[in-house]
């Protein structure tokens, strides 16, 4: 029977889930503000529960202020906890946009509603936001809670027409383009993906690679390539880490099938680029040690836009990109693995050729043997990776299995058995 390939490592494997469910309150369909004058209402609607509640001011670090400092702005609502990883670790990106948004001089206040579970919690968790927050009360908790529909932290909800609601992932939205997200609307996340769209099917690797990034790739020994040298080269974008073992082990794989290429061709038309998610630079140096191809930078924003254009969950992944500069395949790990060297230049074309032949070779076997040291008669199937029982070596594409004994021949293997 075949083996499986190695599973492909989550990039959040090790981490905890990106929200977690505040158990005191049951799910509940989250409402977000429509037209403008819904968004004015809601403003309106915080202000007379904060009333209600007997709310006279709103705090900036040591400092009372009246809500009237809000007039004017764009009033967004942080449902956090001090005691929560995931608050913990969405809040100074939340700090970075807010302090960006503030030289840009965009109207926004962000107003902080604390789930911790005391003042005390409460208070040493606000010493590291740079916004407002609503005095420490757990009445005033539930009451904010149920009238935005909060059933999970951290929730960041704006009080604005067109809002991207709970259900859209505004948390991941943040995440993924920073200050760029703002207003937080269905607009502007129309408009960003359009951009990632067509950074990624357009053809121009230097705004690919090049977009608020250093402009160069650099070698395991320092060496800098512009990237306006890259162009016109098939590229093998390789998404990996030094602490992920898959990745690693096909790292290995990868560098052999490289020097295959590099070897049979003489202008050496293809490039390999490492965008890392090392936990470090020293990780990072790790794991460019033994590549024989180019890497982004560790320091290089890139990478991250990367992952978010080509919408990488879990690492080893390859994406290539062909000579003119438009996405050839988002499934070069797999190509790799399965054809090796003889994948090049990675083409459709290409990937064509190898499956027809692929299928030829079948055809031109029998559809069932028999082996004599075994009681079973053996299948034809086809197999992306298989181990021989008779040579002990790998193989591929088509194998004479047997599924109730786990036992695989190559094709070539039969008839050498045969003859025994």
């Amino acid at each position: 029977m075949a083996t499986k390939f190695e599973e492909p490592e989550s990039l959040h494997q090790f981490e905890e889930p990106a929200h977690i469910l505040w158990k005191s309150l049951p799910p509940t369909p989250f409402l977000m503000a429509g037209p403008d004058y819904q968004a004015n209402q809601e403003k309106n609607d915080l202000l007379q529960i904060l009333a209600a509640q007997g709310v006279e001011f709103l705090l900036s670090g040591q400092e009372k202020v009246s809500p009237i400092i809000c007039a004017g702005k764009m009033i967004c609502l942080l449902f956090s906890a001090n005691w929560c990883r995931p608050c913990r670790t969405f809040t100074p990106l939340l700090v970075q946009l807010y302090n960006t948004l503030q030289k840009r001089d965009e109207k926004l206040e962000i107003i902080f509603i604390s789930l911790d579970h005391d003042k005390n919690e409460f208070e040493q968790y606000l010493q590291t936001m740079p916004w407002l927050a609503a005095p420490y009360d757990t009445e005033l908790q539930k009451q904010l809670c149920d009238e935005y529909h909060v059933d999970r932290i951290p929730s960041f909800v704006p009080l604005c027409g067109d809002g991207i609601s709970k259900q859209d992932d505004l948390i991941g939205f943040i995440e993924d383009y920073g200050a760029e997200a703002f207003p937080f609307t269905r607009k502007r996340r129309q408009e960003l993906k359009a951009m990632d769209r067509a950074k990624r099917v357009e053809g121009r690797l230097e705004d690919l690679l090049g977009n608020k990034g250093l402009n160069y790739v650099i070698s395991r020994h320092g060496g800098k390539t512009p990237i306006s040298q890259l162009v016109g080269k098939t590229i093998g974008l390789y998404f990996g880490a030094y602490w992920s073992p898959p990745s690693r082990s096909f790292t290995a794989k990868l560098s052999k099938v490289y020097k295959e290429i590099m070897d049979k061709t003489e202008d050496h038309s293809l490039e390999v680029i490492l965008v890392s998610t090392d936990r470090n630079l020293v990780e990072f140096k790790l794991n460019i040690a033994d590549m024989p191809w180019l890497a982004i930078p560790y320091e290089d924003e890139s990478q991250q836009e990367l992952y978010r254009i080509f919408d990488v969950k879990t690492i080893p992944t390859l994406v290539l990109i062909g000579a003119d500069g438009k996405t050839a395949s988002e499934n070069g790990r797999g190509l790799v693995c399965l054809y090796g060297a003889e994948a090049f230049p990675f083409t459709e074309e290409r990937i064509e050729e190898l499956e027809a032949a692929v299928r030829k070779e079948g055809e031109e076997l029998a559809s069932n043997v028999e082996d004599i040291k075994h009681e079973h008669v053996l299948k034809l199937e086809l197999a992306k990776a298989y181990v021989c029982d008779f040579c002990k070596r790998q193989g591929r594409f088509w194998a004479f299995s047997c599924d109730a004994c786990d036992y695989d021949l190559h094709p070539s293997c039969v008839q050498l058995i045969s003859n025994v």
